[in-house]
């Protein structure tokens, strides 16, 4: 008798344990840690594990062939600061490059993103046209910038030739002088239109109510562009200026296309510096304490510039 009751009071607690389990999955946060839990696997697997890799490979000796590693301490960050030639070439290249990247393609985006919000004919066929360079393979991007650059058969000189311009006539990417704004030039044509894409989200979502009362109130289209788009769009702005600065900081492909870090280092930047150090020098350690410095400079710039635009935004609010 006492088995029998036992088992009829596990029947009737059945259901109420399946009531429980089906109020915690209902609650958000669970369900919210259940969806972002693949993501983060992922990012755990994919980017956590290997940076903190870098990292250890940072304080190591390895060619990346053998499976001896030494530790070798602080000896790669202190051969890269102080006795490599060439880091403190990239480290000058990279902060040139960061600070033209920050400028250049958010305010070509940004006046893209202006005159397609516009309802002119033929607007989406044109917003396709502006955003296709993002789309096309950077090597791509870089052979067809490279052709557009020769000395000899190239579209510029070509150009320039035929209107009777030959003292402009030069070597875009044989002269150290120029190459880095050369390369640079295609870079804009390559990511001026991510930054028109998020612009033109941004714009699309100022409030029409807050325009038209502007309007009414007088306002002309500097002042609504002043007091009523430009606050608006301040986290797009940010988000922006972000992306363009971290995609900058880690330039590799467009200019290892281009020029390879050359003439004479002068195109040579600190991504793929660690790239040639690593998977063309054999020298791990060396690649992996420049990969280190690049991110150490990113947190740098990164985590204060958010916390001051948060900042403001907050004393806005």
């Amino acid at each position: 008798m006492a088995v029998n009751i036992s088992a009829a009071d596990r029947h009737a607690r059945m259901p109420a344990r399946s009531g429980q389990l089906r109020r915690k999955l209902q609650d958000p946060t669970l369900q919210g840690l259940m969806l972002l839990a693949p993501a983060v696997l992922a990012y755990a697997v994919f980017a956590f594990y290997p940076m903190i890799d870098v990292i250890q490979l940072s304080f190591m000796k390895w060619n990346g062939l053998n499976a001896d590693k030494h530790w070798v301490g602080l000896d790669n960050y202190r051969y890269v600061l102080a006795d490599d030639p060439v880091f403190w070439v990239a480290f000058k290249n990279t902060l040139i490059w960061t600070f033209l990247s920050v400028i250049f393609p958010p305010l070509i985006g940004f006046g893209l993103a202006l005159g397609l919000n516009q309802n002119i004919p033929g607007r989406s066929p044109l917003r396709a046209l502006f955003y296709m360079p993002v789309i096309i393979a950077p090597i791509a991007v870089a052979t067809m910038w490279r052709w557009m650059f020769d000395p000899f058969f190239g579209l510029f000189n070509s150009l320039l030739s035929a209107a009777g311009w030959p003292n402009l006539i030069q070597d875009w990417l044989g002269d150290r002088n120029v190459a880095l704004y050369s390369v640079f030039i295609g870079y804009v044509w390559e990511v001026a239109g991510f930054s028109m894409v998020l612009f033109l989200a941004g714009l699309q979502g100022v409030s029409q109510t807050l325009i038209e009362a502007a309007r009414i109130d007088g306002a002309g289209r500097f002042q609504l562009f002043r007091y009523v788009t430009l606050p608006a769009l301040r986290p797009t702005i940010t988000i922006v200026l972000i992306l363009s600065l971290i995609n900058s900081l880690k330039a590799f492909d467009i200019v290892y296309g281009m020029t390879g870090g050359g003439p004479a280092q002068s195109t040579q930047m600190l991504a793929m510096w660690a790239y040639t150090q690593a998977m063309q020098l054999g020298d791990f350690g060396r690649g992996s304490a420049i990969s280190v410095v690049l991110l150490l400079i990113t947190v740098a710039i990164v985590i204060p510039y958010l916390r001051w635009t948060l900042k403001r935004q907050e004393a806005y609010q």
